[in-house]
């Protein structure tokens, strides 16, 4: 009955995860109650795992990471990318993910993918390159990359934690390296010859043109004495300023666009437009954007601000809430001019919009709140930021601490967790950070979800769960022998990824695999390479954060990432199933 309980929640928890409804660590919480509330784990048990050195160790990577982005590091490497690379395409493509797989292999993908999408988009620009066709692979790199070393990728760090609890020894810094390489190389490989024909070319015509990438969608307010007052909404002058009118709002009820309605004082219409020309209509006499309009009728004079175009964070608070829900301007200093999304589709008034990860919203207010938004990890900045000397070299600094700790802990002199603890300390001491910025750029929900499935890892094998299931996969695939079993274990954890995260995927399939190894008598250590790897290979859906941040910039559509992302999954998982038996024989 127990074991039947665990099963079934694991089936209701991979409902909820993909339809997304309600957050992932509440999902996770819940599940841990039930589990102690029916008696199949001891509340010690339930929440062990939020005290484990693993989560410790990711929220340390989680600060050094931030820290290095604050002082400017990283993003000087991601400008020195952009002023090394050649104009060739796919010679620019190879050298970009070569470099942001090779910085993610010690770095937190999504922060790695936040700090180089910026200078990827300007170089695209500065090239006449649809930004489309290099962002896929900048976020398919800092995935790549992770699979290289322990610190990664959380997925690793998460399996290395949960083997010791099934009584096998920690993975080693640099123990699965040489194949995460080979599949690095491979992925990189892939995406030049093949992915590269397949990668969409979304606004070329407008970037053989100069113009900005990305239509947003804005309202307009139609001031008194406005030419536009009396002129129809199909034929009007708004059609010459190449904006394109999709509602209209007056006295607070919306109107269809139709062919015989026509402008009066006070309507907001909601309008699509390049952002170019979006900032002109400030300019343009009868016409101002109603953020604007409500900034100067509350007393704010905006006229020094700055516009920057951002992308909301995948880990922002703000995801799932409305503009007016979350006092967007007074919590973060700036107002909201526009906002562009994929689908380009607003349901209600903009203020009211519930806002998505990956939403570009193009923002005005001073420089510094700029950076001080970003420093919380709600946003990302299109933009380069300036940094003083001064920070930098504290941040370089920082750079040889974070090598060092790398060193140390791979050859054993200092545990790892220690010795990353130790710098992230260092990043607040050196003021490389904020104490609360560190504690704002940790992900929470992730580190939760992580020590949950941890402690559901172990309710599904004391339990006799992990016990059914793998019966039920080795009864089913042994016939064909012990790789047909990993091999459906690799499979089985790509496809669990889709609706759930690659760290609680590998979580859940990790206990069934080591059962199922254990019953017949092979390799457990290589069964959990395996499903590690494979959860990082799968690339099938943009659901990843670092394709949730490049979602929006790239305008792409899903079916784009399960047209490039499903062949070189297939691709890297047939490495995975090469690599892994070589190094760690199966028997």
């Amino acid at each position: 009955m127990e074991a039947w309980i665990v099963i079934s929640l694991l089936i209701i928890a991979v409902i909820a995860f993909a339809t997304e409804k309600i957050s992932v660590d509440l999902v996770t919480l819940a599940m841990l109650c039930v589990l102690v509330l029916c008696g199949i784990l001891k509340p010690d048990q339930a929440f062990a795992g939020f005290g484990d050195r693993v989560i410790i160790l990711l929220a340390a990577i989680f600060v050094i990471g931030a820290a290095l982005r604050e002082t400017g590091v990283l993003d000087m490497m991601g400008g020195m990318l952009a002023q090394t690379f050649g104009t060739q395409p796919k010679r620019l493509m190879g050298f970009m993910m070569a470099v942001v797989g090779g910085v993610s292999a010690f770095m937190n993908n999504t922060t790695v993918t936040a700090v180089f999408v910026g200078p990827v988009i300007g170089l695209s620009r500065r090239l006449r390159i649809p930004p489309s066709r290099l962002l896929m692979p900048l976020a398919f790199a800092s995935l790549m990359g992770g699979t290289c070393t322990l610190i990664g990728t959380s997925t690793n760090v998460a399996v290395s934690g949960a083997i010791t609890k099934l009584g096998l020894e920690p993975f080693q810094m640099f123990e699965f390296t040489l194949v995460g390489v080979v599949l690095m190389i491979t992925g990189i490989l892939y995406m030049i010859f093949i992915g590269t024909r397949m990668v969409p070319e979304r606004d070329s015509a407008s970037v053989a043109a100069g113009d900005a990438m990305r239509e947003y969608l804005a309202e307009v307010v139609v001031l008194p004495n406005s030419p536009l007052i009396g002129q129809e909404a199909f034929d009007s002058d708004f059609s010459a300023l190449e904006f394109q009118v999709l509602k209209i709002r007056r006295d607070d009820l919306p109107l269809d666009a139709g062919p015989n309605l026509r402008f009066e004082e006070g309507d907001v219409v909601l309008v699509a437009g390049k952002v170019e020309n979006l900032i002109k209509v400030k300019k343009i006499e009868g016409l101002d954007i109603l953020e604007d309009v409500t900034l100067r009728s509350s007393g704010i004079d905006m006229r020094d601000a700055q516009v920057a175009e951002v992308v909301l964070s995948p880990r922002s608070g703000m995801v799932g809430h409305s503009l007016r829900e979350n006092n967007f301007r007074q919590r973060t200093g700036l107002s909201v001019l526009a906002l562009m999304r994929g689908d380009r589709s607003l349901l209600h008034h903009m203020a009211d919009e519930k806002l998505h990860a990956g939403d570009v919203l193009l923002l005005q207010g001073p420089n510094e709140r700029f950076h001080s938004i970003e420093e919380g990890g709600d946003i990302v900045v299109l933009t380069q930021h300036q940094f003083s000397a001064e920070a930098r070299r504290r941040g370089f600094r920082l750079l040889g601490a974070f090598a060092l700790a790398v060193l140390a802990s791979s050859v054993g002199w200092v545990p790892d967790t220690i010795a990353f603890v130790m710098v992230a300390m260092l990043a607040v001491f050196t003021r490389c950070i904020k104490l609360e910025n560190a504690y704002a750029n940790i992900d929470w929900r992730l580190l939760i979800l992580i020590g949950g499935m941890m402690a559901f890892g172990q309710a599904m094998q004391s339990s006799g769960a992990a016990d059914m299931v793998a019966a039920a996969i080795t009864g089913w695939l042994q016939p064909w022998g012990v790789f047909a079993v990993f091999a459906g274990f690799c499979v089985l954890t790509i496809l669990l990824t889709q609706p759930m995260s690659n760290a609680a995927a590998a979580l859940v399939v990790l206990p069934v695999a080591m059962q199922a190894a254990a019953s017949m008598g092979a390799n457990q250590r290589a069964f959990a390479i395996g499903v590690m790897l494979s959860a990082s290979a799968s690339v099938l859906t943009p659901f990843e954060p670092s394709c949730i941040l490049v979602y929006g910039p790239g305008k792409y559509r899903f079916a784009d990432f399960i047209k490039v992302g499903g062949g070189l999954t297939f691709v890297m998982l047939l490495v995975v199933l090469a690599m892994v038996p070589m190094f760690w024989p199966l028997r």
